[in-house]
C-alpha cells in the first residue's frame, strides 16, 4: 500500500549510474562536451558504431567469444531458453542509424545507436598470487603487469583513460607499440574515439572484436569484461591493456600478459 498523498519514483539506473553527481547532468552531456572538444562529428561516431557492430558480428561468427561465455538458462512463459550469445549485434539497422534523433542535445551528436546499450550482464575474474596458484595447482590465464588510476574533472570523465593509460605504460616501462590489444570501454562511441586519438592507438588494435556499443555496457561489470576478453583473446607472451572511465572523472587501467 502507498501512503496518502503524492509519491515520486526515480529511475535508479539513471540516477545512480548514468548521471554526473557533481554537475547533475546526464553522462551523455559530458560525452557531448568531449565530442565538441575533440572535434568528433555525428558521422564519425556513427561510423565507429557501425565498425563496432561489424567487428562483434565477425567475432561471434568466428567463435572468438565462445571460450569466455557461460551459458545461462532463463525461464520464460514459453519455457526455458538457453542464452549463450549476445542478441544486440543482430538487431542493428545501419540505414536507420542515420535517421535517429540525438538524445542529449538537440544539435548534438550522440544517439541511441552510437552509444552503448543498457543491458544485463555479469563478468568474473579469479585473482590470486603466484604462490597460491602453485599450491592449488591452478594454471593462470594471464599475469598482471601493472595497473594505474587517474582522474579528470567530472565533466571530462570520457577522456580520463587517456590520463590513466600513459601512467600505466610508464609504471610498467612498456612502449605502447608493444601492446597487442587495447580494450577501452565504449560507454559512447566518442569515448573510444577520443582516447584512441589522445593516446595514439592504432584503430586495428583498439576494441578489435567490438565493444559496449554492440555488446552492451552493463553497469558495474564492464571493466571486468574487458579483462576477461583480454585473458582469452591474447596469445601467449602478448600484452594487452584495458582502460575504463568510471564516472566522477575517474579512470582505471590495467596491463596483463597472457601466459
Amino acid at each position: 500500500d502507498t501512503p496518502y498523498g503524492n509519491i515520486q519514483l526515480e529511475d535508479g539506473i539513471a540516477k545512480d549510474g548514468l548521471t554526473d553527481v557533481y554537475d547533475r547532468v546526464p553522462m551523455g552531456l559530458c560525452a557531448e562536451k568531449t565530442a565538441k572538444n575533440e572535434k568528433f562529428s555525428r558521422a564519425d561516431q556513427d561510423a565507429y558504431a557501425k565498425q563496432s557492430y561489424e567487428r562483434t558480428a565477425k567475432a561471434w561468427k568466428e567463435g572468438i567469444f565462445n571460450a569466455e561465455i557461460v551459458p545461462v538458462t532463463v525461464t520464460t512463459k514459453k519455457g526455458e531458453i538457453l542464452v549463450k550469445e549476445d542478441e544486440e549485434y543482430k538487431r542493428v539497422d545501419f540505414e536507420k542509424m542515420k535517421t535517429l534523433r540525438t538524445v542529449f542535445q538537440k544539435d548534438g551528436t550522440i544517439t541511441a545507436a552510437n552509444a552503448s546499450k543498457i543491458n544485463d550482464g555479469a563478468a568474473a575474474c579469479l585473482l590470486m598470487t603466484r604462490r597460491a596458484a602453485e599450491e592449488l595447482g591452478c594454471k593462470p590465464l594471464a599475469r598482471i603487469v601493472a595497473f594505474a588510476d587517474a582522474a579528470a574533472a567530472p565533466m571530462d570523465f570520457s577522456t580520463a583513460p587517456a590520463l590513466a593509460i600513459p601512467k600505466l605504460l610508464k609504471l610498467a616501462n612498456v612502449n605502447k607499440n608493444d601492446i597487442a590489444m587495447w580494450e577501452i570501454n565504449e560507454a559512447f562511441s566518442v569515448v573510444a574515439l577520443a582516447n584512441g586519438k589522445l593516446i595514439g592507438i592504432s584503430n586495428d588494435k583498439l576494441n578489435m572484436h567490438g565493444g559496449g556499443v554492440a555488446l552492451g555496457h552493463p553497469i558495474g561489470m564492464s571493466g571486468a569484461r574487458l579483462v576477461v576478453h583480454l585473458c582469452h583473446s591474447l596469445k601467449p607472451g602478448e600484452k594487452g591493456v584495458a582502460g575504463i572511465c568510471n564516472g566522477g572523472g575517474g579512470a582505471s587501467s590495467i596491463m596483463i600478459e597472457k601466459l
